[in-house]
């Protein structure tokens, strides 16, 4: 119907039909929806809704709050003749679904799930849409969606919100590729963490993250980042890069997977005793000082934003030993920083890492 408006409305000045005058809308008659032939005048604008984002991603971290800029106009210049409605939403990696965060008309704006309490709309200037989003999340990372609509105009732009945080490859304690995707989702969560993006897992790839072990993704794809080829890891043929498996079975499929973790609220702190420690007594050093046993994204997260640098091997929550190095130095470890692990033993006395929110 619309395109035969169009074809009519446009037409020679010969046609049976003349505007009355022009103001930057078409105008027609057509009958109403009451049938009784009266006719109503319809309204078509010329003009184009645009709405405007960031390309660069917004970086924010963990606990913080973030604005997410949006903002709409007119191509040429005019006035809405309807109340404005918008919409945000938040964008899987692969498109394919999207999360309502909020609905705003006029005044009144409706949050929903995880967002509820946490995202707003500020309007602090004429024709913004930007999205405020307090107390930042773990999951709250990834591409969002602003939509603006007026009346049959429905234009949107995505902005993306990356967290800074640290990206982390993760095998439980029964060994490597032991993991489905819900119990991988299930492991990083346990470690204070998300199941990292390919964005994510890229970004880390670039910052010198080299891992033989393939792991899930959020998408369901599996990967695993390569800086120095080799033979056993892809090939000495292949260039530098994340190497893919594509998208595996969710349910079947076994392997690692990489977790993501933000900057910390709290502190991380080394508690040792002269004979060590097994991890029952860790736990209980680590409540004596009003703490817990860190855990594993907690210890990268300390290392990567607040350079913690020691030497000494000490329990973490999942069972497993490790200890940061930000200062590679003899007799500790590799020549380069990281978190070094002694796996997960069934015997041994160590220190313990605790973690403390501020």
């Amino acid at each position: 119907l619309l395109l035969l408006l169009g074809a009519t409305l446009l037409r020679p000045g010969g046609g049976s039909y003349q505007h009355p005058f022009y103001n930057g809308f078409y105008y027609n008659h057509v009958m109403n929806d009451k049938g009784d032939g009266h006719e109503n005048a319809v309204y078509f604008s010329v003009a184009k809704l645009m709405v405007e984002t960031p390309k660069d991603p917004v970086y924010s971290s963990s606990g913080a709050n973030v604005t997410l800029p949006c903002r709409y106009h007119y191509e040429p210049e005019q006035e809405s003749k309807s109340k404005i409605r918008i919409k945000w939403s938040k964008l899987r990696d692969d498109y394919t679904k999207e999360q309502d965060v909020l609905v705003a008309i006029g005044k009144t704006q409706v949050a929903f799930g995880d967002f509820k309490g946490r995202a707003s709309l500020r309007q602090s200037g004429r024709r913004e849409a930007s999205l405020v989003v307090s107390d930042l999340r773990l999951q709250d990372g990834g591409k969002y969606r602003c939509e603006v609509i007026d009346g049959l105009e429905d234009e949107s732009n995505v902005v993306e919100l990356r967290l800074q945080g640290v990206v982390f490859p993760y095998q439980p304690r029964r060994g490597q590729y032991q993991l489905n995707f819900a119990e991988a989702e299930r492991a990083c969560r346990e470690q204070g963490a998300v199941v990292a993006s390919f964005s994510q897992l890229l970004q880390a790839w670039r910052e010198g993250l080299d891992w033989c072990s393939a792991g899930w993704l959020a998408d369901g794809t599996v990967h695993y980042p390569i800086r120095q080829p080799r033979a056993h890891c892809g090939g000495l043929h292949l260039a530098p890069g994340i190497r893919s498996y594509g998208q595996r079975h969710r349910h079947l499929h076994r392997f690692d997977v990489f977790c993501f973790s933000s900057a910390l609220r709290g502190e991380i702190f080394y508690l040792e005793r002269p004979a060590g420690m097994t991890l029952a007594e860790g736990r209980q050093a680590c409540r004596d000082a009003g703490a817990e046993v860190a855990r594993v994204g907690q210890l990268y997260s300390a290392w990567k934003f607040l350079g913690l640098d020691r030497c000494d091997a000490g329990w973490l929550a999942d069972g497993s030993v490790r200890y940061p190095i930000a200062k590679p130095r003899a007799n500790c470890g590799p020549g380069e920083p990281g978190v070094r692990s002694f796996g997960f033993p069934t015997a041994g006395r160590f220190g313990v890492y605790c973690y403390k929110e501020r």
